[in-house]
C-alpha cells in the first residue's frame, strides 16, 4: 500500500502539468457546482476559465519556477538535459507567467487572455523543441518525450477553447 501511494505521489509530482489541468477542471467544477441556481452556460464557462488561468497557468508556472529554480539539476535529468544556466532563465519566465495567473485568475477578458497567450506561446514552442529532441538526438526521456510534451500541447489548446467560449457566450448576452 505504501509503495502504491509513493508512486501516486511521485507520478503527481513528477507530472505536474497533468495534475494542474486536472486541478483546473476540478476548480472549475467546484465554482460551478457551488454558484446560485440557476445557472448560466456564460457562468459555467467563467467558472473554468477561472479554475484554468489559476491552476493550468498561475498554479503549474509557479510550480515550474520551483522545479527549474531550487530543483535545476534533477529536472534537467528528468528532462534528459545537462544542467545549464538556462535552468535559472526558464525558471524566471516561469515564475512571471505564474504571477500573472494568480492575477488575471479574476479579472477580465483581456487579462485573461494574455495570461493565457503568453504561456500558450512558450509551451507551444517546447512542444516543437522536444519534437526536435526526439527526432535530432534520440531523446525520449518522460520530461522531454512522456507526459509534458503531450500537455505543452493539451494546456494551450484548452485554454484558447476556453477563450473562445467565452467570447461566444458574450456575444450571445
Amino acid at each position: 500500500m505504501a509503495d502504491a501511494i509513493g508512486s501516486l505521489i511521485r507520478f503527481v509530482l513528477t507530472n505536474y502539468a497533468l495534475t494542474f489541468l486536472v486541478l483546473a477542471l476540478a476548480g472549475g467544477a467546484w465554482g460551478y457546482l457551488r454558484a446560485p441556481r440557476p445557472a448560466s452556460t456564460a457562468l459555467a464557462v467563467d467558472k473554468f476559465l477561472h479554475g484554468y488561468v489559476f491552476f493550468a497557468v498561475g498554479a503549474y508556472f509557479a510550480y515550474n519556477f520551483v522545479m527549474h529554480g531550487i530543483f535545476g539539476e534533477a529536472t534537467a535529468r528528468v528532462i534528459g538535459w545537462d544542467h545549464s544556466p538556462f535552468q535559472f532563465e526558464v525558471a524566471t519566465a516561469s515564475l512571471g507567467f505564474g504571477v500573472v495567473g494568480f492575477i488575471a485568475a479574476r479579472r477580465g477578458f483581456e487579462m485573461r487572455l494574455a495570461a493565457i497567450l503568453g504561456p500558450a506561446i512558450f509551451q507551444l514552442g517546447a512542444a516543437a523543441g522536444h519534437i526536435y529532441q526526439m527526432i535530432t538526438a534520440r531523446n525520449f526521456a518522460p520530461g522531454n518525450a512522456g507526459i509534458i510534451f503531450y500537455m505543452d500541447i493539451l494546456i494551450p489548446a484548452f485554454g484558447f477553447w476556453l477563450l473562445w467560449l467565452d467570447r461566444r457566450c458574450a456575444r450571445a448576452r
